[in-house]
């Protein structure tokens, strides 16, 4: 299974008048990490969409456990945490620089033709795609 970190510095715009992190900027860190991810597995989403692919999502799930604040680091971890050969369930995790755990959750995503917006079968169009998913999924 492949795992992805990528380190976030926390920037003042992200945060309330208390120096925490605001909700929605969580989201923007994992879509950072997916992609980030995604490249490293050797599927960068910019090739996707070259290939006529969107993967929007269908499901997120967030569970906020400490605020992030202002003026430190966060290191997004993520990884597949399931693939069914039409949609992905990327896991992760968010802690910032003292290890302290920030975030867990989950985004769940469908691929689409870019031009219908139907689903599509990664494991019939894209066989060397879902390869690669099937090999760094944690659950089958």
């Amino acid at each position: 299974m492949i795992k992805d970190d990528v380190k976030i510095q926390v920037r003042y715009a992200e945060t309330d008048q208390m120096g925490v992190v605001y909700h929605a900027n969580y989201l923007v860190w994992c879509e950072i990490g997916r992609t980030s991810l995604m490249k490293k597995m050797g599927i960068p989403y910019i090739e996707m969409e070259k290939e006529g692919v969107l993967a929007p999502v269908t499901n997120v799930s967030m569970d906020y456990k400490f605020p992030a604040r202002y003026g430190k680091e966060v290191i997004v971890t993520t990884y597949v945490k399931d693939y069914s050969g039409v949609r992905v369930t990327y896991g992760y995790e968010i802690k910032d620089d003292s290890g302290t755990l920030c975030l867990t959750g989950t985004s769940e995503h469908v691929l689409v033709n870019k031009e219908s917006f139907r689903p599509i079968s990664m494991k019939k169009h894209y066989p060397e795609w879902d390869r690669v998913y099937k090999e760094n999924r944690i659950t089958s």
